[in-house]
């Protein structure tokens, strides 16, 4: 892993959970451990404006949590190595998320 444990962590926990479109971005990190996906399978999927998936791609590039192969509209996206290494410190967050979601969910 090029971050180490720590700071792996610590950006997880502010993509994930302390920012407004981290329960997009743990969605799709879910999506595509199951099965590396292009943007549009994505939208469709976890049924999210095109646009808007590729705004959270484009932020879990940038920060190394995936990693892409081809190119325009059929790049497909896979974990990146440091979030396959690091992938129970995802789960431990996004479990984390789910519980909260849940409790806050209606009355």
């Amino acid at each position: 892993m090029s971050l180490t444990k720590r700071s792996f962590k610590q950006l997880l926990l502010w993509l994930i959970e302390g920012s407004r479109g981290g329960v997009n971005r743990g969605r799709i990190i879910m999506a595509i451990k199951e099965e590396p996906l292009n943007a549009n399978q994505l939208g469709i999927l976890l049924g999210v404006d095109y646009r808007t998936i590729r705004h959270h791609i484009d932020v879990l590039e940038k920060n190394r949590l995936i990693t892409s192969m081809g190119e325009h509209y059929g790049k497909v996206y896979f974990l990146s190595p440091d979030l396959e290494q690091g992938y129970g410190d995802f789960e431990e967050i996004w479990n984390r998320i789910a519980k909260r979601l849940k409790n806050d969910g209606p009355n």
